[in-house]
């Protein structure tokens, strides 16, 4: 039986991966990506298939030498690292391909290393390649042609991922995206005519990630409503499956920010039990996001953009965004608008990161045309992008201010106090009409987030060195405590942000302190002093200073897409 390994390399500590909050959530990784268990999936059964995640375990290169195949799926951020591995594998005379975002932007960079890569999707190209490389006649590129369609797509082997590592499990309902935002790879890869999984599909993938005791899980969709009009009949059967089982998984997503336009979407969207969302706000100057194509956040159906971010939170849905810095249109000046911004849209969340054109996207065309790239596989300015508006080093000085005041305690405390303390935001998943009838679920959940509330409040006084951090969570907590007592899934909540906070601070501290760590989009790793034992307990997305949306792993080929804020 031929064997065969399928590696996702390490990441190194980013904004999403929540590193240094891990021992305090008792795991090891965020979440994995979506592309291990579905090419496993994918694999013929005479095929033995084993997965590796480096972010939670460290690799054995003299186990992967027993395997017929080694394959590396990767993202940008990922690639010193994959280009290691595969040199190490090369040394010992092992068989590998290559997939991934990356190689799919950038196929040359591994030149001869590799001995097959593929570019794109790959639920087509990947069982081929394993066909011919039987009969002993495989390509060494392999691209698929045509776009997948979704109601192909198996169920993906869960089982064969070490899930009690893992804060978070994957799933992915569609790809393709409608909109042109000029920075998305997305588009790039997927297309723009989203393509949706049978709800009968996406309920299979829930018995499977409910089997491997999964009950927080990711959509990660780049953007989840791209066709309303066929989500919301799948939504309706999630929310089905949630009330025969209980509500037993939380969910989160990506999506658009029209979500605020639909009613009927957003209360679908509350009964499966969505709730946060995930939107690509990017800026607050309307000439900035004009000038990116980002023309579904500009048009006046709505109000204004802080309009339908309030629109959206005060239905029951919070809302993270991804913000970016470094477009044409901006200058010094936009550093304190979007601080502003980020204040008086109550968000808590906010990925904040600079421009960066990925290969393949009309940005990078773009800028290259115009003689605006930095070209170096090591960008010491966080960015290959050369502004127009400012220098370079007042580009990075700039971001790193940006990044420190959003995650100051007292600035931090202060948008999540306006959310959930004094504008007493409500869940509206734990308030629809199912909850409404069936008070002893209701007591049930409420009996969840108390015990949840109080194992969490423990480890946090416990496991957070810094005891000015400590004091000021103790404080927080308890004010918010007495201030909504009858709601516990609101302090179930708001401890588990005081924990994301330790992570998000402690890594833009250590930013500040040593800018020459500053890692880019496709730069080195901000910790490359770290052995790769430390690396291997470290999980991510994707950089916290990508414009790619680290979030949504979703690729569910082999290669694993590097996903951008398209939504």
């Amino acid at each position: 039986m031929p064997r065969i390994a399928i590696i996702n390399p390490a990441f190194e500590v980013s904004y999403w991966g929540l590193e240094y909050s891990q021992p305090l959530f008792g795991k090891k990784a965020n979440m994995p990506v979506a592309s291990l268990p579905l090419l496993a999936a994918l694999t013929p059964p005479e095929h033995e298939v084993v997965l590796f995640d480096e972010n939670v375990e460290p690799l054995d290169f003299d186990e992967l030498e027993t395997f017929d195949i080694v394959a590396l799926t990767g993202m940008s951020v990922q690639r010193f690292r994959m280009d290691s591995i595969v040199s190490e594998l090369n040394d010992r005379g092992c068989f590998v391909v290559i997939g991934g975002p990356w190689v799919t932007v950038e196929e040359d960079y591994f030149g001869d290393q590799a001995d097959v890569i593929f570019i794109g999707e790959a639920e087509n190209t990947w069982p081929q390649f394993l066909e011919e490389w039987q009969q002993g006649s495989h390509q060494h590129r392999y691209e698929q042609t045509d776009k997948t369609d979704m109601a192909t797509v198996p169920t993906p082997r869960h089982d064969l991922l070490k899930s009690k590592h893992y804060l978070v499990g994957s799933l992915q309902i569609s790809r393709g995206c409608p909109f042109q935002c000029e920075f998305c790879d997305i588009i790039v890869t997927f297309g723009r005519r989203p393509r949706i999984k049978h709800a009968s599909q996406v309920t299979a993938e829930l018995d499977s990630l409910l089997a491997q005791g999964m009950h927080i899980v990711f959509i990660v969709d780049d953007n989840l409503i791209g066709n309303k009009k066929a989500i919301k009949p799948v939504l309706r059967e999630v929310a089905a499956w949630q009330q025969q089982h209980g509500y037993p998984i939380v969910f989160s997503t990506e999506a658009s920010l029209d979500l605020c336009e639909d009613d009927e979407l957003m209360e679908l969207m509350a009964e499966a039990n969505i709730q946060s969302v995930f939107i690509g706000l990017e800026s607050p100057d309307e000439e900035s996001l004009k000038e990116t194509k980002k023309y579904q956040n500009v048009r006046s159906r709505g109000g204004t953009m802080l309009e339908k971010v309030h629109r959206i939170q005060d239905f029951g849905m919070e809302v993270w965004c991804g913000l970016i810095v470094g477009f044409d249109n901006d200058t010094s000046e936009i550093f304190a608008t979007q601080q502003k911004f980020l204040k008086d849209s109550r968000i808590a969340h906010a990925m904040v990161g600079l421009l960066h054109a990925i290969p393949k996207t009309p940005l990078y065309a773009r800028l290259l045309e115009e003689g605006r790239l930095d070209l170096a596989d090591e960008h010491h300015y966080g960015t290959n992008v050369i502004p127009k508006g400012m220098t370079r080093d007042e580009l990075l000085r700039g971001y790193l201010e940006t990044m420190r005041n959003a995650y100051e305690p007292d600035v931090y405390f202060d948008r999540l106090d306006q959310l959930f303390v004094h504008d007493r935001f409500q869940f509206r998943a734990l308030n629809t009409d199912y909850f409404k009838k069936h008070r002893w679920q209701r007591r049930k959940q409420r009996t969840i987030f108390t015990v949840g509330f109080v194992a969490m409040f423990i480890r946090l006084m416990w496991k957070v060195p810094d005891a000015d951090l400590r004091r000021t969570y103790r404080r927080q907590i308890l004010a918010v405590v007495r201030g909504r007592f009858t709601t516990p899934e609101i302090y179930f909540f708001y401890v588990l942000k005081c924990a994301m906070h330790y992570h998000h601070h402690r890594m833009t501290s250590e930013m500040i302190d040593d800018p020459s760590k500053f890692v880019s989009t496709y730069g080195k790793a901000m910790r490359s002093d770290e052995s790769t034992e430390e690396q291997s307990d470290c999980r991510s997305a994707a950089d916290q200073q990508l414009t790619e949306n680290p979030i949504a792993v979703s690729s569910p080929s082999l290669p694993v897409v590097e996903t951008t804020t398209s939504t």
